[in-house]
C-alpha cells in the first residue's frame, strides 16, 4: 500500500523481505523515488529483512529524501550492526517521519 500524506509519499511495508519477496516493495520505492522529494517507508510491519532490503533502502536513500518510520527492534538492530543507522533517517513512528 502507498499513499500521499503531508507532502510525503508513504510506502507501507509488512511481512518478510528477502531476495524472493522484495519485488513489490522494490517496485513501489523505485516508482516513488523519482516522483517525490520525500518518501517515507512505514516499516512497523516488517517481520524480517535481510541484506537485500538494506541494499534497496540505501539505493533509494541516494535517489530521494528517505525516512524509515517505526522500524521494529530487530530491524533497528540490523541497522546498527551494519552501520546503516548512521546513514538512513529513521524515526520512531509515521507521524515523526512526516514532520
Amino acid at each position: 500500500m502507498h499513499y500521499e500524506r503531508e507532502g510525503a509519499w508513504v510506502v507501507v511495508a509488512h511481512g518478510d523481505y528477502d531476495t524472493t519477496t522484495i519485488a513489490p516493495l522494490e517496485e513501489a520505492l523505485d516508482t516513488a523515488a523519482p516522483k517525490h522529494s520525500r518518501v517515507v517507508i512505514d516499516a512497523s510491519g516488517v517481520s524480517f529483512a535481510d541484506s537485500t532490503s538494506l541494499n534497496l533502502l540505501l539505493r533509494i536513500h541516494h535517489l530521494t529524501s528517505l525516512r524509515v518510520a517505526g522500524p521494529p527492534r530487530h530491524l533497528r538492530r540490523l541497522f546498527e550492526i551494519t552501520g546503516v543507522d548512521t546513514v538512513l533517517d529513521t524515526r520512531e513512528n509515521i507521524q515523526n517521519a512526516l514532520t
